[in-house]
């Protein structure tokens, strides 16, 4: 059998078949390797992923705790509001009983009525330095501009001598208690007098000419 019988006989098939079969096994490998992700790619992105959710859960946390904090505080602050507003209707009468008491009446007023009297502003003193402990604050409006977050205006006083919507009388304190108003302040404004911008652009003018 010569050479050429062998590479033309059935040999020469089986030996094609198998280079083809190899050749087509490496290819379909190549390709497969080919589409695989990068395992490196893959852990930078499964590590980036794990970072953000990371920040996210950080971020959330950090919020709760502040709020919890805010909330935490708030009720601090204003749990005592409604009792506090019920002690300011009792500090309020006192104020009534001592405002009807005439100036005439306290001087001529023996040692006990004396004492008694002494005794009313002790207590209003006492309750006010309570409040004030607990966050309850008083206004001071009176030379104020008028402010409808914190005054409520009962009437108007003519009155030119000072800027227009300038609190110039108090029927009824006002009171805050942290950053809110518990009650506010019952005023009276004056009317008539130079806005507060006029007010304040004739003083620099009284300024120079002086």
């Amino acid at each position: 059998m010569t050479d050429d019988t062998t590479k033309n006989g059935p040999d020469a098939t089986a030996a094609d078949a198998a280079a083809d079969a190899a050749a087509y096994v490496e290819n379909e490998t190549a390709q497969e390797e080919a589409t695989q992700p990068d395992p490196l790619e893959l852990l930078k992105a499964e590590n980036g992923e794990l970072r953000d959710r990371y920040l996210r859960l950080a971020a959330e946390m950090d919020n709760l705790r502040r709020r919890t904090e805010r909330e935490v505080k708030d009720a601090k602050s204003y749990s005592v509001a409604g009792f506090a507003r019920d002690m300011l209707a009792v500090s309020d009468n006192l104020r009534r009983a001592l405002d009807a008491i005439s100036p005439e009446t306290k001087a001529a007023a023996d040692a006990g009525l004396s004492t008694l009297i002494e005794g009313v502003e002790m207590t209003e003193r006492a309750m006010l330095s309570a409040l004030e402990r607990h966050g309850v604050r008083k206004l001071e409006p009176v030379g104020q501009k008028f402010d409808p977050n914190f005054h409520q205006a009962m009437f108007e006083v003519p009155n030119p001598d000072v800027p227009n919507n300038t609190v110039v009388q108090v029927v009824q304190a006002g009171f805050t208690i942290g950053e809110r108003v518990l009650r506010p302040a019952m005023v009276g404004v004056a009317k008539g007098g130079p806005k507060p911008a006029e007010a304040e652009t004739n003083s620099v003018f009284d300024e120079k000419d002086a």
